[in-house]
């Protein structure tokens, strides 16, 4: 086994019976990703944007805003990002991790998002673990707003 295999990362995958520019759209505008991932959203499609997405805990009356920075578009088919850097820092591995959304334009309307990068970020295991657990649990959660997003969408046409 490749050590790549061995690194730890957050993997999660839907189908999405929406066509893929639809689908696109939903991940990559931010009046849209506002609609089922973060409440702010200051990003574009563009290597190199830097911006943040910001998340609110309306209950704790609190917000978080992260740092991102687009890495990689190909339109249609791909989008990646860099987040959780120190805020002015030069974006790399070693001090952020890596979320890749990948959509499958053929078949069975596959997207999958992937997070890696974690082994370089100089988390104690029990920090570790608890940020692969949250996310997991996240992406499923965030993913199914979006299902849901997109069918709702569909719905109204």
């Amino acid at each position: 086994m490749e050590e790549a295999d061995l690194a730890p990362s957050i993997k999660q995958e839907i189908l999405i019976d929406a066509p893929v520019d639809v689908v696109w759209r939903a991940v990559t505008e931010p009046g849209q990703v506002s609609r089922w991932f973060s409440d702010e959203v200051d990003l574009e499609a563009t290597p190199g944007y830097r911006d943040a997405l910001t998340f609110s805990n309306r209950d704790a009356r609190q917000s978080m805003s992260i740092q991102v920075t687009v890495q990689s578009v190909q339109p249609e088919r791909s989008f990646s990002y860099r987040w959780l850097h120190p805020q002015g820092a030069t974006v790399g591995q070693g001090n952020s991790v890596l979320v890749e959304i990948t959509l499958q334009p053929e078949g069975d309307g596959r997207l999958r998002v992937v997070e890696t990068g974690l082994e370089h970020m100089g988390w104690p295991g029990e920090e570790q673990d608890s940020y692969i657990r949250d996310h997991t649990a996240g992406w499923v959660t965030y993913l199914s707003r979006l299902q849901d997003y997109l069918g709702r969408q569909h719905a109204d046409q």
